[in-house]
């Protein structure tokens, strides 16, 4: 069953909040964690782990390890992959058409099949208890249907799986608020951050998909790809906004969203 759906931002800002919109962030992300701790399972759909033009990935290696922090900020811990989940998540992909594509690194099971963690994952995962889960990763050449359409599957394959699942939508907005920021200045960083903010407040994710390829581009978001596949699952498990929170302490904007079923 998917049983809540959280978008989480990967700063680490988060981690030890200096201003109070952050801290209320931090606190929205705890918040997460307490309803989550109730799950068994989580899928977690990332823009920094492995890194396709043109096709989806599913991670199948046994074993997660921490490995590649940011700025220095290392979140040590070892995961373990849903195996089962990941699979069906696959089989079903592949049978609806879409360009998934199995990973796994160094051997099919055991000790050996192990897999990198990058902050893009460790970050939202710091908030949560640990659980068994499903590391996905969009591509930003894929089709905007076919991002929407795989949050559909991966919603449809988690509704009747008898684990309790959780997704997670890894994504920070726009990269450009600040001209001494490694992105630079461009207006379409907040622009494009209380647009998204705003869609989700009143209910209108569908908009995502009427959004400027140029706009998003001079936003520089790396949310965009992984909020079509959160708009998939939401249209088909249909869920209630329950928290939300914003904050751009850096050049970069945060956001939290936590969805849960009726």
């Amino acid at each position: 069953m998917l049983a809540g759906i959280a978008m989480m931002p990967h700063g680490n800002d988060v981690l030890a909040p200096k201003d109070d919109e952050t801290r209320y962030l931090a606190e929205v992300l705890r918040s997460i964690g307490e309803v989550f701790r109730t799950f068994d399972a989580y899928v977690l759909a990332t823009p920094h782990n492995v890194r396709m033009s043109d096709h989806l990935g599913v991670i199948f290696a046994k074993h997660l390890v921490s490995w590649l922090g940011f700025a220095g900020v290392e979140l040590p811990g070892e995961y373990e992959t849903d195996r089962e989940l990941a699979r069906l998540i696959y089989e079903e992909a592949r049978k609806a058409g879409l360009p998934v594509v199995d990973i796994n690194f160094a051997s099919l099971s055991g000790e050996y099949s192990r897999f990198p963690l990058s902050w893009g994952e460790l970050i939202p995962l710091h908030f949560l208890e640990k659980r068994p889960l499903v590391v996905v990763t969009p591509a930003r050449k894929v089709s905007r249907d076919t991002l929407v359409r795989f949050g559909e599957v991966i919603a449809e394959v988690v509704e009747s799986y008898p684990k309790k699942v959780g997704l997670i939508i890894s994504a920070d907005h726009g990269h450009a608020h600040d001209p001494n920021g490694p992105y630079g200045y461009a207006p379409e960083s907040k622009e494009y951050d209380a647009l998204i903010m705003q869609l989700i407040r009143e209910n209108r994710l569908g908009e995502l998909l009427n959004l400027d390829e140029g706009f998003i581009e001079r936003a520089k978001p790396d949310s965009y790809w992984q909020l079509l596949i959160m708009l998939g699952a939401l249209r088909n498990v249909p869920m209630t906004l329950r928290a939300t929170a914003y904050a751009c302490p850096t050049y970069f904007g945060m956001g939290a969203a936590l969805y849960l079923r009726e």
